[in-house]
């Protein structure tokens, strides 16, 4: 699909088909820097306009950037803007995942005593088989079902597109990452109301529900809004339980960088440079040689690129696409979903405390 020569710098050329990150199937365009204002301008008044809404409504951030993102689209037509969105989408999506360090430490990870700590790797693994299985059942690739297992077992949108950028454009495609932030956002939201209801009907211990609701919920801030809103000790366990499951973010994009990534980058180095990053900085933060506000300021910094690489993501996405793939992707969401809420209820009930 072509756009045709207009007015106001529309040029021909196809809409992006794909988040290419990587920048191995549309090249970064070579722009000096007043190149990448008009994108980036767009970017920021749809992110800033997301965190209004998010700050003065409790919305999920993402989730609001996706749709404003999503409302923007029709811009992605327009050439001057090309240079700005490819820069959020790629340059800023890395080094927030860099600075996603900053959320966890390896002593919280120690804390949790080894069979949580164990109890939270095979709920890990486990939803992410899930995830794939269901993907190859639905007639989807390995790669998607790593990508919606992978969002739902670890942190939401942040391992979404961590694990996006990691598999390469080759194999997850635009339209499937968008498909996923959706519906990850919009799941993780309902967790947030439903989850801490079904622990009180169990009648579940602050320790038993902390670990419930951290080991379920997919993003962090709905991680922590149910937590407290049951009782401040569970909210504490699902934070350090939450957090647990976001340093696993680092091992699995390993694994996945070695066992999954784009075969097109198969001669390339095996682990990205964002994801070394991300160890470097864990690992620093985790020393206690990082001061407070600059932790502090690091995990905004990140949560504001992530937010922003959404909004750009949104308005890169081809909607053609996206509206033709159907309901099937976010059965494999839901899927995994499922299997992680049962997995962590049974485990807190029976394994915990």
């Amino acid at each position: 699909m072509a756009i045709k020569q207009a007015s106001g710098g529309r040029v021909a050329r196809p809409l992006p088909m794909a988040a290419d990150l990587y920048g191995d199937i549309e090249p970064t365009p070579k722009a000096g820097w007043r190149d990448y204002v008009p994108g980036l301008l767009v970017v920021g008044a749809g992110t800033l306009s997301a965190g209004f809404i998010s700050d003065h409504y409790g919305a999920p951030l993402t989730l609001m950037a996706l749709l404003i993102g999503l409302a923007l689209n029709f811009l992605s037509a327009d050439a001057r803007l090309n240079p700005g969105l490819t820069l959020a989408s790629r340059s800023l999506l890395r080094w927030g995942i860099v600075l996603v360090g900053a959320r966890v430490t390896f002593g919280q990870v120690a804390a949790l005593g080894p069979v949580a700590l164990v109890a939270v790797v095979a709920i890990v693994a486990l939803v992410m088989g899930v995830g794939i299985l269901a993907a190859r059942r639905l007639g989807f690739g390995a790669a998607f079902g790593t990508l919606a297992g992978g969002a739902v077992a670890i942190c939401g949108a942040s391992a979404a597109l961590a694990l996006a950028t990691t598999l390469g454009e080759r194999r997850v495609s635009q339209a499937q990452l968008t498909l996923v932030l959706v519906g990850i956002s919009a799941m993780s939201a309902g967790a947030m109301v439903a989850y801490p209801i079904l622990a009180h009907w169990l009648a579940l211990t602050d320790l038993k529900a902390g670990f419930m609701l951290g080991a379920s919920i997919h993003d962090v801030a709905q991680t922590l809004g149910a937590g407290y809103s049951y009782s401040e000790g569970a909210g504490q366990i699902a934070a350090i339980v939450k957090l647990t499951r976001v340093a696993l973010l680092a091992p699995v994009l390993a694994v996945v960088a070695l066992f999954l990534k784009d075969g097109a980058r198969a001669k390339g180095p095996g682990l990205p440079w964002f994801v070394i990053g991300f160890f470097v900085f864990a690992g620093v933060n985790s020393l206690g040689v990082v001061p407070a506000i600059v932790a502090s300021a690091a995990e905004k910094a990140a949560a504001a690129m992530l937010a922003c690489a959404v909004t750009a993501t949104a308005i890169r996405s081809p909607m053609g696409q996206l509206l033709e793939t159907g309901p099937r992707p976010l059965l494999v969401i839901a899927g995994a979903t499922l299997v992680a809420l049962i997995l962590s209820t049974a485990t807190a009930i029976w394994l915990i405390g």
